[in-house]
């Protein structure tokens, strides 16, 4: 089969399942693993170069609808005839069942059962560990700073959190992703920063001006130094990677 993906956590279930091989372009932001850097580029996932993917003949398009603004992608595949799935992903369970599903999508059913049920032990495996922590630090993820972005309860950074033996404070709020602002935030108070700006490098994002932020110095993590820049690529994918990230946010918790 040819096939392209058009968003970075559809490529990185790909390479969860063995099959890059199959792989003939893919998104400007797909950047894992290393020996997919070398396939075309269709574009940046917001606006895909449709005319490039059709030049590339695929029998399959790896769509998504993580981001608002990716149904002009899904119009476009229409337009051309083109054929495609679509990942959309909130939960780890929900990022099992598209192992599942693109296993199924390239022929592969039993494989991607396989490795469907190998994901989810794995994280049954990590709750039963969660679950023996006596205490549990509060998080704030920001996802960006201005205006305020985070994931709320219906999202993969709960989980990932509560594996971790922490706790989101904004899995008070039952959507995936909740604008809020800074005041909200002190209010809350949490134990730790987790800055995982979306499609920011760690190397451009700066706690220093997070610590200026009005009455900031006054919360707990910044009193006790527990502002942590993360690899959005990590964190921010709705992929078997977020357990990657998982334990670097063990080591920094």
């Amino acid at each position: 089969m040819r096939v392209v993906s058009i968003c970075p956590s559809n490529t990185e279930i790909l390479a969860y399942l063995d099959q890059l091989d199959v792989l003939v372009g893919v998104d400007d932001f797909s950047d894992w693993p290393t020996s997919i850097w070398s396939l075309p580029k269709v574009g940046p996932d917001l606006s895909i170069d449709m005319e490039k993917v059709e030049e590339l003949q695929p029998d399959l398009v790896l769509a998504s609808l993580s981001v608002p603004g990716m149904e002009k992608n899904i119009e476009a595949l229409d337009e051309r005839g083109l054929p495609y799935i679509i990942l959309n992903p909130n939960s780890l369970e929900e990022i099992a069942h598209d192992i599942k599903t693109v296993g199924e999508a390239l022929n592969l059913v039993q494989l991607g059962k396989e490795k469907s049920e190998g994901f989810l032990k794995e994280v049954a495996h990590l709750k039963e560990i969660a679950s023996d922590r006596n205490t549990r630090p509060s998080l704030y993820w920001e996802w960006w700073p201005k205006p305020v972005f985070t994931p709320g309860k219906v999202n993969w950074l709960t989980e990932i959190s509560e594996l971790a033996g922490a706790e989101n404070i904004f899995a008070t709020e039952n959507v995936a992703s909740y604008q809020t602002d800074w005041e909200d935030v002190k209010a809350r108070n949490p134990d730790h920063i987790c800055m995982v700006w979306v499609g920011i490098k760690e190397a451009k994002m700066r706690p220093e001006l997070v610590i200026k932020r009005p009455g900031w110095n006054e919360m707990k993590a910044v009193q006790n130094g527990n502002i942590h820049v993360l690899e959005e690529s990590l964190f921010c994918r709705p992929s078997p990677r977020l357990l990657e990230g998982l334990k670097k946010l063990m080591e920094v918790i």
